[in-house]
């Protein structure tokens, strides 16, 4: 399915949202009228899809290594306590 227009919105805010004056939660109700728990579950979502890839390759990728990096982190905290 192609990209939704709010899916290219949550996309270019994630990139952009460093611009943004305050705090991201307040950039993302403001901007986007989601809270900030159901917007990291749309992103989320939609960075695992083909159609998010192909739209912003960099983007997507950089996202996904920052999400495994985090899970690898908790699963080797939980290992070692």
């Amino acid at each position: 399915m192609p990209l939704t227009d709010r899916d290219r919105d949550i996309l270019a805010f994630e990139a952009e949202w460093s611009r943004h004056a305050g705090a991201k939660e307040e950039a993302i109700r403001s901007d986007l009228g989601l809270s900030p728990a159901r917007y990291y579950q749309l992103l989320g979502r939609l960075i695992d899809t083909v159609e998010a890839q192909a739209h912003d390759p960099m983007l997507v990728g950089r996202l996904r290594r920052l999400r495994d990096a985090r899970r690898d982190a908790r699963v080797q905290r939980s290992a070692l306590g």
